[in-house]
């Protein structure tokens, strides 16, 4: 509400008295005092009109932060393809890198290029059908880490209880079409992930995008600045200050688990936000390369992938959110002087 000064009015109405000092007349409250009776000056009482909307005090916008999860070994164990593709073409997932590395020596060629084209050949070869609501079958055959289906909801959920809103990002060398096609890929604002270019029949004929080592942290920006299109070149590669980036590098929190996460862990680390390498738990042996990273400053955490509530993985990342907010109350603290 807001106050409105009252102003002097001359030939008061006649039905004021000090007996009624507020009488409403025409539909106005006045008010008079003894003093006043002699005079011909009558001041109208202060009235309480309605705060127009523009000068209503907004509720604070919630504090954006992004978790970025790599898949394979992350949200789920092993390789995505060894579920149920390599399975369905007859061969060992041994075998199939190997070939893959074979092909990779040979050529000179990019991993990931070279295992999307042999997944077509030997699909072609065996006869499996490889189109695009194959690969979202074949999804379902996928095991998630445990705690990862309830994750997101339960991270949601705390965050917004401390002014936060989480977004949730996939940037993975896997398949697009496999990890669309699990039971978690609604939770994620943008899956970036390999994938491939199909025809007008659903039928795979080339890689549309091939995402490895080196150019994930390409995926890191394009969250950084909202530059989500990936055919503009432009807007990725133009000049944004740092305040007017959608989500700083400092609320960001990457989860990864292996050598092609290292240049992701490096840059979220180095520009302010959390890197966490994960482990297949309940495994001889697994922490072992977790603990390397973190030893060569390339994480700040260690933990093994379970996501449940109360893990040390749900612990780490609300603590995080604790932090962001803390940040952001003190900055407003700041601001007000």
């Amino acid at each position: 509400m807001r106050l409105v000064k009252p102003g002097r009015v001359n030939n008061p109405p006649r039905s004021l008295s000090v007996s009624n000092p507020a009488a409403p007349v025409n539909g106005q409250a006045w008010f008079v005092t003894k003093r006043m009776l002699g005079y011909t000056r009558f001041v109208p009482p202060v009235r309480l009109l309605p705060t127009p909307a523009s000068e209503k005090t907004m509720p604070p916008r919630l504090t954006p932060i992004a978790i970025v999860y790599d898949f394979d070994g992350t949200l789920a164990p092993g390789n995505m393809q060894e579920h149920a593709f390599i399975p369905d073409i007859g061969m060992k997932p041994s075998d199939f890198w190997d070939e893959v590395g074979q092909l990779m020596k040979e050529n000179q060629a990019d991993g990931v290029l070279m295992y999307m084209h042999l997944m077509l050949k030997k699909a072609a070869s065996a006869g499996v059908p490889v189109r695009r609501d194959d690969f979202s079958e074949r999804a379902r055959d996928i095991k998630l880490f445990e705690g990862v289906t309830d994750w997101f909801g339960r991270i949601n959920g705390y965050g917004k209880s401390r002014r936060v809103r989480v977004r949730h990002y996939i940037v993975s060398s896997g398949n697009s079409e496999i990890i669309e096609g699990t039971p978690i890929a609604s939770n994620f604002e943008r899956i970036y992930a390999s994938k491939f270019l199909f025809d007008p029949n659903g039928v795979p004929i080339w890689p549309a995008l091939a995402v490895n080592f080196t150019n994930k942290t390409q995926y890191l920006f394009r969250i950084n600045k909202g530059a989500h299109d990936l055919s503009d070149d432009r807007q990725i590669n133009e000049f944004v200050d740092k305040g007017k980036r959608p989500i700083p590098f400092e609320n960001m929190v990457y989860i990864g688990d292996g050598s092609t996460d290292v240049p992701c862990f490096r840059l979220v680390k180095e520009q302010g936000g959390l890197s966490i390498a994960v482990f297949k738990p309940h495994t001889p042996g697994a922490q072992k390369s977790a603990d390397a990273f973190r030893r060569d400053g390339r994480v700040q955490r260690v933990a093994p992938a379970i996501y449940t509530e109360g893990s040390e993985l749900d612990t780490t990342v609300k603590t995080r959110i604790d932090l962001i907010a803390a940040t952001r109350e003190h900055s407003r603290a700041l601001a007000r002087g």
